[in-house]
């Protein structure tokens, strides 16, 4: 009888699991169904799982402690099997119970280097456990030009750990002047992957950006689908008359609506979404020709993170944190394991007296964390199966460039954020600084 009541838990624990148990099990000797069963759930998260996530030291061994509370006859026969047995197992280890994912390392779809000193001091923390990134053009001056790109480049690799394989990718910054001839000379490059829309005056360094989408630059959107280049939208108007917090709806209802109508050719990342309209719009659209990057910040922050024990200028950032259910509607879309979601830190790093000050600037400095906080949020919805796909997969398949080959380690391990990050000229601030995380990051 107990037997049948472990299989009954374990069916419930994890209804897959079983496609990984062979039917023989159920014609063993008592003696060898327990071990049995743990192999063929252990198949599901194996060394090449079917999620393509490793798991060496899997939780799952904390189910026996449970099933010998809940029934005293099978704690008797668990106590008679010499824990050899599960011991040299690729998924199991009696002596530790601490999880590891092996992932295939990630890319950052959405990222702000900066330049000149504060480049030097930031990029080694994203090149530590990114292959490749998305870099933002919003520098004083703004990268306009193809040139202005390239030499913006050399300035990334130069500034890198001299060991690091880290990839800049650049883009363009789009403005009511850029010309379709702009756009040519941008994919024939070869380092330019994408043109930034940012409204003008939606966020930092955007005075220069687009005023007239629709109007002034309609022939550039045009040619860059004729050469198959990305529009990258900050998307959110900047009309005083919106509220703050609408205005991502606003501009989906107004701008992205009818460009999609427009130009459906034209494939568009929705960067840092932060509402459950931006979710909805985003699946609503063709796979494969709207995507959108998701930041930590907007997966594990609300708007209350503004404000509690005072105000906090370091959870600053644009578009402004939201309500609690856009937050979910985020974390739930991320986690369900749709393609058209993909990491994009938007770690934007500004110096600690640039932020505590009167007119503070908008920004989170989230490289050195990323990972650990997209790791907790996908730990927490049950869905760390699917975490692979979101850091590592989906950006690189929106934009049709080869996944990254080497690994990289994820332990359920704690660590302590630094509360400051020093550098000769100032201080940063870093996302949760101070704070301990439960998941440490290492390269294979």
């Amino acid at each position: 009888m107990c037997i049948y009541i472990l299989i009954l838990v374990l069916f419930v624990f994890h209804f897959h699991a079983f496609s990984s148990i062979p039917f023989s099990v159920f014609t063993k000797k008592k003696e060898d169904i327990f071990p049995a069963i743990l192999h063929g759930m252990c198949r599901m998260f194996g060394d090449k799982g079917s999620h393509g996530i490793n798991i060496n030291k899997c939780c799952i061994w904390n189910l026996l402690p449970f099933c010998m509370d809940k029934c005293g006859m099978f704690g008797k026969m668990v106590l008679r099997f010499s824990s050899k047995r599960f011991e040299n197992h690729k998924c199991f280890n009696c002596k530790e119970t601490m999880m590891e994912l092996s992932i295939t390392q990630p890319d950052d779809w959405h990222l702000h280097l900066r330049d000149g000193d504060l480049l030097e001091g930031v990029i080694p923390h994203s090149a530590k456990h990114f292959g490749r990134a998305i870099v933002m053009p919003n520098l004083k001056p703004p990268i306009t030009t193809t040139a202005a790109a390239l030499a913006y480049r050399e300035s990334i690799l130069k500034a890198l750990p001299k060991d690091s394989s880290f990839t800049p990718l650049m883009t363009l910054y789009l403005t009511d002047m850029t010309s379709p001839d702009e756009i040519k000379r941008a994919k024939k490059s070869g380092a330019v992957y994408g043109v930034k829309l940012y409204p003008a005056g939606a966020t930092t360094n955007s005075q220069d950006g687009v005023t007239d989408l629709f109007g002034k630059c309609f022939p550039v959107l045009e040619e860059m689908v004729e050469q198959d280049l990305p529009l990258l939208v900050h998307g959110e108007v900047t009309s005083p008359n919106v509220d703050i917090f609408d205005r991502e709806k606003v501009y989906i209802e107004t701008i992205l609506e009818p460009l999609v109508q427009k130009l459906p050719q034209l494939k568009i990342v929705m960067e840092h979404i932060t509402t459950m309209d931006a979710v909805k719009f985003v699946m609503s659209c063709k796979e494969g020709s709207v995507g959108a990057t998701v930041t930590p910040q907007h997966l594990i922050l609300n708007r209350n993170a503004l404000f509690q024990g005072g105000l906090q200028p370091h959870n600053y950032c644009l578009p402004v944190l939201k309500r609690e259910i856009h937050r979910q509607a985020i974390v739930s879309a991320v986690t369900s394991g749709s393609k058209r979601f993909f990491l994009g830190t938007d770690s934007a790093p500004h110096e600690k007296r640039k932020k505590e000050c009167a007119c503070g600037c908008a920004g989170i400095f989230n490289a050195p964390v990323a990972l650990s906080v997209y790791a907790k949020v996908f730990e927490e919805a049950g869905a760390l199966n699917k975490l692979e796909a979101f850091t590592s997969f989906n950006g690189s398949d929106f934009y049709g460039l080869p996944r990254n080959k080497s690994k990289l380690t994820l332990k359920k391990a704690p660590w302590k954020v630094p509360e400051l990050l020093s550098f000769p000229f100032g201080d940063i601030v870093p996302m949760f600084a101070g704070k301990t995380l439960e998941w440490e990051v290492s390269l294979n």
